[in-house]
């Protein structure tokens, strides 16, 4: 049974959370995102800088890293890892965030919450038109490409260690995956 007592909160709610955390809203509900590990912000740090450096030379748009706010609607607010706008795009970038579906969203998998990326959030993506959705897993050193087809998105590529990812959003990208999850193993903790 449903929790008669569960508030819908809006994007004014979410901007009314404590700053000291880290919030996303998902469908009304404001959801706790933790600090991600080294392995995350590493892969999210060399993806971000080659399809930046892939965007500015061709003049596409901009590419912005999270934490940037992305109002879906007034009960989704989302800070994708990754998140590209196209230069024909770019009257949805405002100064304090992103009002609009951008072209392309990037997620790095968390292991501590996979089904937000994996199923919540792809679904929230689909429904308010993010064109293309990349999915990186740092623990499978795996990417998935999806593009939306009508109102679900469609798997149009798996890329492992080997394997160059295209892009049909960033027409002529040729991301070689294992510089994304190059060197992804943090060693040992030093001991005394």
């Amino acid at each position: 049974m449903a929790n008669v007592n569960t508030a819908v909160l809006t994007y004014e709610d979410y901007r009314n959370a404590p700053d000291d955390e880290r919030y996303e809203l998902l469908e009304g509900e404001l959801v706790l995102t933790a600090a991600p590990n080294l392995a995350h912000q590493k892969v999210l740090f060399r993806m971000a800088r080659l399809v930046e450096d892939f965007v500015l030379e061709r003049g596409l748009g901009e590419v912005f890293i999270a934490p940037t706010d992305v109002l879906l609607s007034d009960t989704n607010v989302v800070q994708p890892d990754v998140i590209f706008v196209s230069k024909d795009r770019k009257s949805i970038l405002g100064a304090d965030n992103i009002s609009g579906a951008p072209d392309l969203v990037v997620e790095v998998i968390s292991p501590s919450n996979p089904e937000r990326d994996l199923v919540r959030k792809r679904d929230i993506y689909a429904r308010h038109g993010v064109a293309e959705y990349w999915i990186a897993d740092p623990d499978a050193r795996s990417m998935r490409v999806m593009v939306l087809e009508g109102d679900g998105y469609q798997v149009v590529g798996e890329y492992g260690i080997g394997d160059v990812l295209t892009s049909s959003t960033l027409k002529g990208l040729e991301l070689v995956v294992g510089q994304v999850f190059a060197e992804l193993d943090m060693g040992s903790t030093p001991k005394a």
